[in-house]
């Protein structure tokens, strides 16, 4: 077992509820000191995970957040997402709110840890998505955002070499409590699995484990690299509506 993140400090950004939370467990789970933080506090606070209020839309919050930190061995870039909204339902003012979170937010948080990160020789990691690099009609200021993210953490690997490590998670679909919203009831999320090879949906501590892999020294010679966690991808829409070659 690689025991490399015992003691160290992660923050994750957005660790409160879903993934966010499933990867702050894995964390502490790998025996690190974690610190979550978000706007809110966590319904169902996470055994371990010290929690600290942030608006990560507020630079100059996010700047004084990172500088009382002692130290920071490892960032994790996951608060973000994004409502159900067509392009043509919002003004360009609603959907930059969106890229704003999920793109700035995530840059202003890699700026302000840059020197804890420097000093420890750490690791940052982007929590990406499938989104950025296919289609997504409805969430598509979300899918540029997340495109952007994936770049610009390529970017950073180069820039930040040999200190600190940056990588990108590309998550599919996962299954948390709030998958009603973009799958419908249980009907809907059973129905969108067998869509996946896999056939089923993440896990947030699937996402986590991913997550503490990137982070820990099993992965001191990745940087630069989007990691695709995603149960296979989907299949490609034209299989099923082909005549040819259908198994009888």
């Amino acid at each position: 077992m690689d025991n490399s993140l015992r003691g160290r400090t992660v923050v994750v950004t957005g660790g409160t509820r879903g993934v966010g939370a499933g990867i702050a467990k894995a964390f502490v789970e790998a025996g690190a000191q974690v610190v979550a933080c978000a706007r809110r506090p966590p319904e169902v606070p996470v055994e371990g995970v010290e929690f600290s209020p942030l608006d990560l839309r507020d630079p100059p919050a996010v700047r004084a957040f990172f500088a009382a930190l002692p130290r920071l061995d490892v960032l994790v870039n996951n608060a973000g997402g994004a409502p159900y909204r067509k392009l043509a339902d919002a003004d360009a003012e609603r959907h930059a709110r969106v890229i704003e979170l999920n793109l700035l937010a995530p840059l202003t948080a890699s700026l302000a840890a840059y020197e804890h990160l420097r000093r420890a020789r750490g690791a940052v990691v982007m929590i990406g998505s499938v989104s950025g690099s296919r289609p997504s009609p409805g969430s598509a200021a979300y899918g540029a955002a997340k495109a952007g993210l994936d770049n610009l953490a390529r970017s950073m690997a180069v820039e930040w070499a040999p200190e600190v490590r940056v990588n990108t998670l590309v998550v599919g679909m996962v299954r948390t409590e709030l998958s009603h919203l973009h799958y419908g009831g249980e009907e809907g999320v059973d129905a969108v699995s067998r869509t996946v090879p896999l056939g089923r949906l993440a896990t947030p501590a699937d996402v986590g484990a991913a997550a503490v892999f990137l982070a820990s020294d099993a992965a001191a010679y990745i940087s630069g690299a989007s990691l695709l966690v995603h149960g296979g991808g989907e299949r490609p829409a034209f299989l099923d509506a082909a005549t040819a070659n259908k198994e009888t």
